[in-house]
């Protein structure tokens, strides 16, 4: 047996021959049905077990979407969260009488929160 893990680099002659011969029966499929996922994934993640500098370049390049997406979401939801016209700047003055929680009401009293450790 030889070794098994993430770190080994080479095939042996008779794996990478049938991963390429199953790489070409999976791109005959594709040419049949270009619009089947399953077969197109199946399809390039045996290429990247031939070629690792291939999965590579593609995580890179979803990480770098993910990222630009999470940055536009961000953007976005911060817009959406801002008031539009913010307390502060109106000089609304001090607050109407129904806004303060009668005592029986208000967070005073005994601690709620869990034994400390």
């Amino acid at each position: 047996m030889g070794d098994s893990g993430i770190f080994k680099t080479g095939h042996h002659v008779w794996q990478r021959a049938n991963i390429m011969a199953a790489a070409s029966y999976l791109r005959e499929q594709l040419a049949r049905t270009p619009d089947d996922l399953r077969v197109k994934s199946l399809y390039e993640g045996l290429l990247e077990v031939l070629d690792p500098s291939r999965r590579a370049v593609r995580v890179q390049r979803e990480l770098a979407a993910a990222s630009a997406a999470a940055t536009t979401m961000r953007v976005e939801r911060r817009s959406r969260e801002r008031r539009s016209s913010q307390r502060r700047k109106a000089l609304l003055g001090a607050p109407a009488a129904g806004e303060r929680r009668p005592g029986s009401e208000r967070r005073s009293g005994r601690d709620r929160r869990g034994p400390r450790r």
